[in-house]
């Protein structure tokens, strides 16, 4: 089998949300959070997946010249230094290369201008241009997105480059009509309301309307399109259950073990045409 080229795509910035590489506090005790980098990695490494991919680069936008990204950063920053948090073991390898090794920086520098501003959408597509450059460089065949809060166009529009070749992984049910449907960076956060039997109405205000309990949550694998978490699903599984008392981290730790990683292994799976037992 001819190995296909992947590049993983990146928001560090979401990540330290989810204190990837810590312990966390989980229902009066700790745990580990493992990043899905890391649960990629650890395939890649143990699984036949490492027979059908090698992971060619690790590439993050986030921008070092940013105070909102240095903040969010904070504890972590955009290099591992010694001494100082990680997103995971600095050590690890990947098909026994060092991970660190095979991170590159291409920070969304538009991102610092307004949203309004009429500079912002050529800025994006300078953004855009570099990304092909690198994936280009790279030789990337497949290029999964974790976290990235960014919203892709030239890439992945019909007959672009890398249209069907760019997939997310996304931490809820995309299918469209899914009682389940949970698309958006608020993803975990409308999953943990709906098991109180509530939807949000106001993501600034965090206004809330009362609506039948959903105590169930998963993850897609799909394709990215121009849209927000609304390309083809690949995989997607729902074996996550919520409880109303739920912390967002303690939500994000199980969904990350219960749906987002078998989604994420199974879903690389199908597009390498692998059997459905060679995955974890």
């Amino acid at each position: 089998m001819t190995k296909k080229n992947l590049v993983y795509l990146w928001s560090m910035r979401n990540a330290a949300a989810d204190r990837a590489g810590q312990y966390i506090p989980y229902k009066g005790d700790q745990r580990y959070m493992k990043s899905p980098l890391q649960c990629l990695v650890e395939a890649l490494n143990d699984t036949d997946l490492g027979d059908a991919y090698v992971l060619r680069g690790v590439l993050f936008d986030d921008d070092e010249e940013s105070e909102r990204d240095q903040l969010a950063l904070k504890g972590y920053g955009f290099s591992y230094r010694p001494g100082a948090s990680w997103f995971y073991p600095p050590y690890l390898d990947v098909q026994r290369v060092r991970l660190n090794s095979l991170l590159q920086a291409l920070p969304s520098t538009y991102r610092r201008l307004p949203l309004a501003s009429p500079e912002r959408p050529g800025a994006k597509r300078v953004f855009e241009a570099r990304l092909l450059a690198v994936l280009q460089q790279l030789d990337a065949d497949v290029v999964v997105i974790d976290g990235l809060l960014v919203i892709l166009d030239a890439l992945v529009r019909p007959g672009a480059p890398y249209c069907r070749r760019i997939v997310n992984i996304h931490p809820g049910i995309t299918r469209s009509h899914s009682p389940y449907q949970r698309r958006g960076a608020h993803a975990t956060l409308d999953a943990l309301y709906g098991a109180r039997g509530l939807r949000v109405t106001d993501w600034t205000t965090l206004a809330t309307e009362p609506v039948p309990v959903v105590d169930m949550t998963g993850a897609s694998f799909h394709y990215v399109d121009t849209g927000i978490d609304s390309g083809e699903v690949i995989v997607d599984v729902l074996n996550t259950r919520i409880h109303p008392e739920d912390t967002i981290l303690e939500l994000r730790w199980n969904n990350f073990h219960d749906s987002l990683f078998p989604a994420l292994c199974e879903g690389l799976a199908v597009m390498a045409g692998l059997p459905d037992d060679s995955t974890p």
